[in-house]
């Protein structure tokens, strides 16, 4: 909590303090001024001095109104700029994290830090620039009052203090665990809650909507019963602390009684002091609040800050080497590359080596495993390799800035993803200042124009969250267009084409090899229709290239590419 606390502007901080300060100070005084009325006052018949003394009493009011809006206002403001400075700092952290280090956490967990472990942090800070200053300088401020009006009644509290610390070290020793179990199972209620939601369609095509729920209904219920078990104990401290505050007042009142009738001590004196006492109990019952609070806002703390001290794994170099597009001298060249996950034992991919420059078509087939992805995930360093060196045009990779590799790397992933917001908006994302005529020229190419150009809106027409509004085959199309509308050095197509019709599909590649001539085009693919015409297939199988070549090189040599040709193709389709 300390580095959370270092985040809090000192002046914001020392304004909080010299408020909260003026409206405790104030509201301390408050009794005395009632004392003096009785005493002074109302027992001599002294309306002079009971108006007097009423008029400042609102002035102190006033004032103790106005420091504490200007604290509230100091307090919420730091709380919410630390909110937001935490929430820029986690979406910071994770649009750099790797692969790896994205599955590290998971989806659910993520969301859980970013929006309620933040909320946690933020509801303590305004505590803290409130109650936690207020609760001390009134409970030691009170409490020396309460000893000036009279010293033997004060010997009350030390019976009552370690009384309620009994009851505050109770109620935390039960409290804090459950607090902090209750961020473990938030993160699995949200990832239930989020899996079935995106697997909607997957969980009705197989009737599983009532093992769903009663999926969710265990995480729902398992969440709610650790919430009501912290509430209860929470719920119960209330009563408690009530009982005792009203003992301390019976026993004052008690007490008080036999002091006046022995006339050592005025009836005002009395009703200070019984007010003295509520506030030094109020002090102490706030305090047992944020002794309550901070541990769950200290394990939400260390859920932030877990993840934004994770050492990213992908970084750029200390002195970056400048790289810049070449076009139509642009090469790829992977040097006896291996790569494996984190934690596996076997390598992803395994001695990869190879050279394409700008013009080629390389198409990697092989089967489900064989590491075709992980191989094109490295070319824009969402992994870096365990071994050996990729260079792009004559560079390594790990010696350029990241920002500076992507921007030459035209990326088109397996999952088609579409931003909410309109077509246009999607086709400059990667070309902020594309012209419509360069996004409909990359539409062509994609065969995407056909469908667009029957949409009312054409270019401005609406996408929806996740691209809903669009088939499959056309999402991959859209996704396809966009990495086209920017000029790259490489184009990455990482199994792209798996939606498509086959006449689809042999147009486009018809159009990418007759338009884009002066880039490389990397192709993953499952069908081998897709790859027949590249200028280099690679073969991988268990991580390794079995086979390189042409089409009909690999037709005549290579055993594992003849196999997958047989099972996808008839006699005479295959040359």
């Amino acid at each position: 909590m300390y580095r959370m606390f270092k985040r809090i502007a000192k002046s914001s901080f020392v304004l909080a303090v010299f408020f909260m300060a003026i409206q405790v100070l104030s509201s301390l005084y408050l009794p005395t001024l009632t004392s003096n009325i009785i005493d002074k006052g109302v027992a001599k018949s002294d309306i002079a001095y009971i108006w007097k003394v009423g008029f400042a009493m609102v002035g102190y009011s006033l004032i103790s109104i106005l420091a504490a809006v200007a604290n509230t206002f100091f307090a919420t403001r730091e709380s919410q700029k630390l909110g937001r400075s935490l929430h820029s700092d986690v979406y910071q952290k994770v649009e750099n994290f790797s692969n790896d280090e994205f599955e590290q956490f998971g989806t659910a967990s993520l969301i859980t830090r970013t929006t309620n472990d933040v909320t946690q942090i933020q509801n303590v800070t305004q505590m803290f620039l409130r109650m936690m200053i207020r609760a001390p300088i009134t409970l030691v401020g009170a409490s020396f009052l309460a000893y000036s009006r009279d010293a033997q009644l004060t010997k009350i509290f030390l019976i009552v203090l370690p009384i309620m610390a009994v009851v505050i070290v109770g109620t935390m020793r039960f409290a804090v665990p459950l607090f902090k179990a209750m961020q473990a199972k938030t993160d699995r209620l949200n990832l239930v809650f989020r899996e079935g939601l995106t697997g909607v369609r997957v969980i009705r095509a197989f009737n599983k909507e009532e093992y769903e729920e009663k999926r969710f209904e265990e995480a729902n219920m398992d969440y709610t019963n650790n919430a009501v078990r912290v509430q209860t104990i929470i719920a119960m401290m209330n009563p408690l602390m009530t009982l005792i505050m009203s003992g301390t007042n019976v026993a004052i009142v008690w007490w008080g009684g036999h002091y006046i009738a022995s006339q050592s001590m005025q009836v005002g004196n009395l009703i200070a002091f019984m007010t003295y006492s509520t506030q030094i109990l109020m002090s102490f019952m706030m305090l047992s609040m944020i002794f309550v609070m901070v541990p769950r806002a200290q394990a939400s703390a260390e859920r932030i800050f877990a993840l934004l001290d994770t050492k990213e794994e992908v970084t750029d170099s200390e002195h970056p080497v400048a790289i810049e597009p070449q076009f139509e001298s642009a090469t790829l060249t992977f040097d006896d590359v291996s790569y494996r996950y984190k934690g596996a034992e076997n390598c992803a991919v395994n001695n990869i080596s190879f050279q394409v420059k700008s013009g080629d078509v390389v198409a990697i087939i092989g089967g489900t495993g064989s590491g075709k992805s992980t191989l094109v995930n490295l070319i824009p360093r969402f992994y870096d390799v365990e071994k050996g060196e990729i260079l792009v045009n004559g560079v390594d990779i790990r010696q350029v800035k990241q920002h500076a590799l992507r921007s030459l790397i035209g990326f088109v992933p397996q999952q088609s993803i579409l931003f909410s917001g309109t077509l246009r908006m999607n086709m400059q994302y990667g070309k902020a200042d594309a012209t419509d005529d360069e996004i409909w020229r990359a539409l062509s190419i994609a065969q995407a124009k056909e469908f667009i150009d029957k949409l009312p809106d054409g270019l401005d027409t609406w996408v929806e969250q996740g691209g809903s509004n669009f088939s499959g085959g056309q999402k991959q199309r859209l996704a396809i267009a966009r990495a086209l509308v920017r000029k790259s050095d490489i184009y990455v197509f990482d199994d792209s084409f798996s939606a498509l019709d086959f006449k689809t599909d042999s147009l486009l590649r018809k159009q990418l090899r007759e338009s884009i001539t002066d880039a490389i085009k990397v192709i993953v693919a499952q069908r081998v229709s897709t790859v027949m015409d590249a200028d280099m297939i690679l073969v991988l199988n268990q991580s390794e290239i079995v086979g390189k070549g042409t089409h009909e090189e690999l037709l005549a040599n290579n055993q594992t590419y003849r196999e997958i040709v047989d099972s996808q193709l008839r006699g005479d389709e295959r040359s």
